[in-house]
């Protein structure tokens, strides 16, 4: 892959001088869905594929993109204002350098390539590329940042520049896994553990990560996504209304901060739809947690299980998940092989994760595959299925 942005670089920009390589991963989520915007509790992996980055600084603050991925150059100056977004994949750089510039003078800009190494709908390329860019304006302009600070200028960027009022999880996966290891993070605190399988260092990966695309794509700022967020806090609002507990502006108001007894007793008197958000909330972090122990206990079974039931709660309560989605997740729970999965990212179209077993993958390929195109032949040029391995967090090579 980089021989490939090298050559790309060399034809669009000519011969460069300090070129340096980034690898940003994407990211699954196996337990933890839809819960980080409400200060739950999450887990992930990075995994080998995500984005490669190939570039050099610019003393005038250029910054000068092309994609191998996307249509169109993205440049702009890390010195004026980017207020106004253009509309394409461009944004999230400029989002980048507009979170760092909140604290940092940024001087320098950049020249270079980047890529994807596959299908990205569901794997959160947005937090892929917003780390790694955030990396590579802070490396040339000399910027000491720590892992969370990275979280946190990324995060800043997606929800405040971008529009997307997702919580950290995203982000957290791509900056802070390692291979191996799964990633158990609250969000409320940042507080974090890397957990081997079986909780013993040095355990290897006891299955495979299988990617399963549904050969639909979405863009999350044009889903309900933003909508569920805000189901969420007025369904806590309406239990802290039921209980005369002061009540904070709905922007600081978070599911987290409201006792899961103070829910039960009020649940079948709240709306239907806001109950539903906040019954999702209170089991997905309890199967969290009931995961975690699965893990440390090198119980896969039963962590399969529970990614099973964290996409049924997607579906039920959630109400998140287009037909396409809802098909290859019953079609998982019928595969020999596979140990349990769910919709990846929002559940908005895009891809289903697996846990699978390594010595099963060409069975599981063709189960799955032929089982979708039976329902949704039109797809048949679009679907996909890869196995993965997991892999550490955004770094330079």
């Amino acid at each position: 892959m980089m021989q490939t942005l090298h050559t790309a670089y060399r034809t669009f920009f000519g011969k460069g001088d300090a070129l340096y390589e980034l690898y940003s991963p994407y990211r699954v989520c196996p337990l933890g869905a839809h819960v980080d915007h409400q200060k739950g509790i999450v887990s992930g992996f990075a995994f080998d594929k995500g984005i490669d980055f190939l570039f050099s600084a610019t003393e005038s603050g250029k910054v000068e993109f092309l994609s191998l991925s996307f249509e169109g150059l993205c440049t702009f100056s890390v010195s004026k204002d980017m207020d106004e977004k253009q509309g394409f994949w461009g944004d999230y750089l400029r989002g980048a350098c507009w979170a760092l510039r909140k604290d940092h003078r940024l001087e320098k800009g950049v020249r270079g390539v980047l890529r994807g190494t596959m299908p990205i709908s569901g794997l959160s390329s947005s937090a892929a590329l917003l780390c790694g860019f955030v990396k590579a304006l802070a490396k040339v302009n000399n910027i000491e940042l720590t892992p969370m600070q990275v979280i946190e200028y990324a995060s800043l960027a997606e929800r405040e520049y971008i529009g997307l009022t997702n919580g950290i999880l995203d982000q957290a996966c791509v900056v802070l896994c390692e291979k191996d290891k799964l990633l158990y993070l609250d969000t409320q605190d940042s507080s974090y553990e890397l957990i081997p399988f079986g909780g013993k260092e040095g355990t290897p990966f006891p299955a495979s990560l299988a990617i399963f695309f549904s050969g639909v794509t979405r863009k999350l700022t044009g889903t309900d996504y933003n909508l569920r967020v805000s189901e969420c806090k007025t369904a806590a609002w309406m239990v802290e209304a039921y209980e005369n507990l002061p009540l904070n502006d709905l922007s600081a108001t978070f599911l987290r901060n409201v006792s899961p007894v103070f829910f039960s007793k009020h649940e079948a008197t709240m709306p239907a739809r806001f109950a539903n958000r906040a019954r999702h909330f209170y089991t997905e972090c309890e199967r969290v947690n009931e995961g975690v122990n699965a893990w440390r206990e090198g119980n896969l079974i039963q962590f399969g299980q529970l990614m099973f039931e964290s996409c049924q709660s997607s579906i039920r309560n959630y109400e998140c998940g287009s037909p396409e989605l809802i098909a290859l997740y019953e079609i998982m729970k019928q595969c020999p092989g596979i140990y349990g999965g769910r919709f990846s990212g929002a559940g908005f179209k895009g891809a289903c994760i697996a846990l699978v077993d390594p010595t099963m993958e060409n069975e599981i390929r063709q189960f799955v595959t032929t089982e979708y195109l039976k329902r949704y032949p039109e797809y048949k040029d679009t679907f996909e299925c890869c196995f993965c391995a997991t892999s550490d967090g955004v770094d330079f090579l």
